[in-house]
């Protein structure tokens, strides 16, 4: 893929399969750990991740990485207390360092963190703006379970679980 060509998935009006825009995450992201080729229950949370890139419409630069943790916290049935029991999780922990070492193996350690403290700032305001958008959400993203999602096109799910709002 050309430096110039963006993603098919990062259009919040993708008619792409979840399935497809996960084929091409991958292809366009060839520095990520691809879970499918880890063991089920170790791989389940990374490729949850990965598919809400997807879904989500999020690349992985700082600001979609530092973006897509509360929106899923605040659209999907994975919210914060889970994640605080998922990261004690001792077989899901690994998976989760396994994320942030592709980060930390693509950009370096300084990077990480340099980039965090200038991205934030800048997330800031859409993190509120986010957080007011969702407080009376009804219909929740299905995060770990979301395989029946997967021949289903991005708008459509975009649409029924409103996070157009969301996407740029």
């Amino acid at each position: 893929m050309s430096q110039h060509s963006c993603p098919l998935y990062l259009n919040r009006n993708s008619t792409q399969t979840l399935r497809e825009g996960l084929e091409e995450y991958y292809s366009v992201n060839s520095n990520i750990t691809d879970p499918r080729k880890l063991p089920p229950d170790f791989a389940k949370i990374l490729w949850a991740h990965d598919a809400s890139h997807v879904v989500y419409g999020c690349d992985t630069g700082m600001y979609d990485e530092l973006k897509i943790l509360p929106l899923t916290w605040w659209t999907s049935n994975y919210k914060f207390r889970d994640h605080l029991r998922t990261i004690k999780d001792p077989i899901i922990r690994p998976a989760i360092k396994v994320m942030y070492d592709d980060l930390i193996k693509k950009h370096g350690v300084m990077w990480l963190y340099a980039s965090i403290l200038f991205v934030l700032p800048q997330l800031l305001p859409e993190l509120i703006s986010m957080w007011r958008k969702t407080r009376q959400r009804q219909r929740f993203v299905p995060f770990l379970d979301f395989e029946p999602l997967l021949d289903r096109s991005l708008l459509e799910i975009r649409q029924e679980f409103d996070l157009l709002p969301f996407i740029q």
